[in-house]
This record gives structure tokens, C-alpha cells and sequence, in this order.
């Protein structure tokens, strides 16, 4: 079954079929730009069975704090970042988690790895028992 999420203006729709190839909370300083908070929460989600279902989201690329390109897809209207691609992941795309529509997702979106730990700010704890990783 398809789970689907979109921007907050609803002109870009995404949808995707086979489960997470794993799930990430991000302190990197771009994921702290991208969602204005923190950190992000991703969902890796493969390829294959992932669409936009409706609308065309603009792009941004530029280096990453892993030295790689990342290529943001946000929506043209209301800024929304839907997702990130990049050679870090492979073909799979980098789902900002709390743009699904179902308001258990980030439930189901409980981080198995933190990403860039070393830019975690001081009050937020570590995730008990997810990986923690300085980097990529």
C-alpha cells in the first residue's frame, strides 16, 4: 500500500510502495537550515516505488557537510522540502519525514541512526539505542 505526503500548500504530492531501507535523524547544519530546527528526521526510501504524484518541485544543489553534492526538492510555492538526493545514498531518496500525511508516520519514523553527532547541540540527547555516527 502507497503511503503519500506532500508540501504544506499541496502543490507537490509524493507517494512511495516498499518500506525504508533505513531511517535517520540528520545535525548536520544543512538538515538544521532545511527543516529550521535542530535536526531532521529522514526516511531512505528506494527508487523503485517512489513517485511525485503530482506537481514539479524546484531544485537546489550544492556541497554537503559529507563533501558530496546533495540535490534538495522543495515545492516553488511554499519552500517545502520533500526530499534530498545525493551520491551518499545511491539512487534511494532522502524522504523528509514529516511531510507524510499520515499523522503516525513520525511515530514510525523512530530513528535507527543519528548522522553527524557532532554537531548535536547540548540538549538534545542521543536516541537510546540508535547508532550514533560523527558523519555520513
Amino acid at each position: 500500500m502507497a503511503k503519500e505526503g506532500g508540501c504544506l500548500c499541496g502543490k507537490v504530492r509524493i507517494s512511495y510502495e516498499n518500506e525504508p531501507v533505513t531511517k535517520l535523524l540528520c545535525h548536520c547544519l544543512d538538515c538544521r537550515k532545511v527543516s529550521g530546527s535542530s535536526f531532521s528526521i529522514n526516511l531512505i526510501i528506494p527508487e523503485e516505488g517512489f513517485k511525485i504524484t503530482s506537481g514539479t518541485p524546484k531544485t537546489f544543489t550544492k556541497v554537503a557537510d559529507s563533501g558530496f553534492g546533495i540535490t534538495g526538492h522543495f515545492c516553488g510555492d511554499c519552500g517545502t522540502t520533500l526530499f534530498r538526493s545525493g551520491p551518499c545514498f545511491g539512487t534511494n531518496k532522502i524522504l523528509k519525514a514529516g511531510i507524510m500525511d499520515d499523522l503516525t508516520a513520525l511515530d514510525d519514523a523512530k530513528p535507527i541512526t543519528e548522522l553527524f553527532t557532532r554537531s548535536r547541540v547540548s540538549w538534545i540527547p542521543a536516541i537510546p539505542g540508535a547508532e550514533q555516527k560523527e558523519t555520513v
